[in-house]
C-alpha cells in the first residue's frame, strides 16, 4: 500500500495518541507501508504546529524529526489546478500522483468531496482498509 497523508491527518496522528490518525499510521507502519509526504506538505505541517499550537522551533524540529523515521519523501514535478476551492490542497493531490499512490487519507472537505483522482481513493482515516 502507497499513501499520502494530508497535514490535517500528520497533525492528528502526531498530537493526540489515542486518535484514529494515530492508531492507523502505527498500523501501516507495522505493515510496512509506503507512507509518503513532500517537503511542501511538511512545510504546511510546521507551520501549522507555529501558528495553531503555539509550538517553538525547536519542539517543531522534534516532532519533524520523528516523522522522518517513517515519512519517505516525494519530489513531485507535475502541477495541477484541481481543488480551485482551496489551490493548498492541490500539494497533496501532487504528491500523490508522483508516488503513484493508492490512497489520500485526509479530513479535508475539499479532498474528500473529490473521492478519486486519477485512480487514487480519497478517504478519512478511519475509511482507509488496513
Amino acid at each position: 500500500m502507497r499513501l499520502v497523508l494530508d497535514t490535517n491527518v500528520l497533525i492528528s496522528a502526531s498530537l493526540w495518541s489515542a486518535s484514529v490518525s494515530q492508531k492507523m499510521l502505527s498500523k501501516l507502519i507495522l505493515q510496512n507501508a509506503e507512507v509518503y509526504s513532500s517537503l511542501e506538505i511538511l512545510s504546511e505541517f510546521q507551520k501549522v504546529l507555529k501558528r495553531d499550537f503555539n509550538y517553538s522551533e525547536s519542539e517543531v524540529t522534534v516532532i519533524t524529526e520523528k516523522l522522518f523515521s517513517f515519512l519517505l519523501i516525494a519530489n513531485p514535478t507535475e502541477k495541477i489546478v484541481v481543488v480551485t476551492e482551496d489551490p493548498d490542497d492541490d500539494k497533496i493531490l501532487e504528491c500523490a500522483l508522483a508516488v503513484q499512490a493508492s490512497h489520500i487519507v485526509s479530513y479535508d472537505r475539499h479532498l474528500l468531496k473529490i473521492k478519486e483522482f486519477r485512480g487514487i481513493k480519497i478517504l478519512k482515516p478511519d475509511e482507509l482498509q488496513l
